[in-house]
C-alpha cells in the first residue's frame, strides 16, 4: 500500500467556494493545505498518496439544507464533514471525503469570541479534517482526546486554545 507520512504533502484539496464573503480562493487553499499538513503531524494521520479531499465554501442557507438532508437537524451549522471511505489498516483514502463550511456562522461565532474569522477558521478545518478521520465528540472521552488534538495542532500553527473559557464543540 503506497500511503502518505505525516509530514508529507498534503492530498489534493479541491476548494468550491459556491456563496458567501469568503477570502480568495488561494487564501482559502493555503490555510486548508497547512491546516491538513499540521493535521496530520499532530494526529499522525495516515492517508494514500493518491487521496483527495474536497473542501466546499457556502453560506448558511446550503448549509443548513445540507445539515437537515444527512442529520436532521434544520439549522445553519459552522462546519460538516462527509467521510469518503473506510480506512484499511488505519490508512484512509484514496477519497478522504468532503467538508462543507456556513460563512455567516464562521463569521459571526469568530465575532463573538472575539477572534480572527481565519483563526477560527483554522480551527474549523481541523475539527473538519478530524471528523474524516474517524475522530468524534459524542462521547466525553472522544471529546477530550479530539479537542487535546485540535488544540496541539492549533498550537503548532501558531494558534491559542480555541477551549480556553468554552465548552466543547457543541454538536450543531
Amino acid at each position: 500500500m503506497n500511503t502518505q507520512n505525516p509530514g508529507g504533502n498534503a492530498p489534493v484539496i479541491d476548494v468550491i467556494v459556491e456563496a458567501g464573503n469568503w477570502p480568495d480562493e488561494r487564501f482559502l487553499q493555503d490555510l486548508f493545505n497547512r491546516s491538513f499538513t499540521a493535521a496530520c503531524r499532530g494526529a499522525d494521520l495516515k492517508f494514500l498518496k493518491s487521496s483527495e479531499l474536497s473542501v466546499l465554501c457556502t453560506n448558511d442557507q446550503a448549509i443548513q439544507a445540507l445539515n437537515k438532508q444527512w442529520r436532521d437537524k434544520n439549522k445553519a451549522t459552522n462546519v460538516l464533514s462527509f467521510p469518503a471511505s473506510e480506512p484499511q489498516d488505519d490508512v484512509y483514502g484514496p477519497l478522504l471525503g468532503d467538508i462543507v463550511f456556513g460563512f455567516e456562522t464562521v463569521e459571526r461565532e469568530a465575532d463573538e469570541l472575539g477572534i480572527e474569522f481565519q483563526a477560527h477558521l483554522t480551527h474549523l478545518v481541523v475539527h473538519g479534517i478530524l471528523h474524516l478521520f474517524d475522530y468524534d465528540h459524542q462521547e466525553d472521552d472522544e471529546a477530550e482526546l479530539m479537542e487535546s488534538l485540535e488544540v496541539k495542532i492549533l498550537s503548532d500553527l501558531g494558534l491559542e486554545n480555541p477551549y480556553i473559557d468554552r465548552p466543547l464543540m457543541p454538536d450543531a
